[in-house]
């Protein structure tokens, strides 16, 4: 836990910007694929 704590305090004093950018790709990624299976989902049915 400790380790994890500091790798995270490392990383938001390095770039806190990179890390939120990376979260929202992820996030929009996110929603494509749920959007995608959602729609596979209605065909099938």
């Amino acid at each position: 836990m400790a380790k994890k704590a500091v790798k995270k305090a490392a990383t938001k004093k390095a770039a806190p910007k990179k890390a939120k950018v990376a979260k929202s790709a992820v996030k929009k990624t996110a929603k494509k694929t749920t959007k995608k299976v959602a729609k596979k989902a209605a065909k099938k049915k």
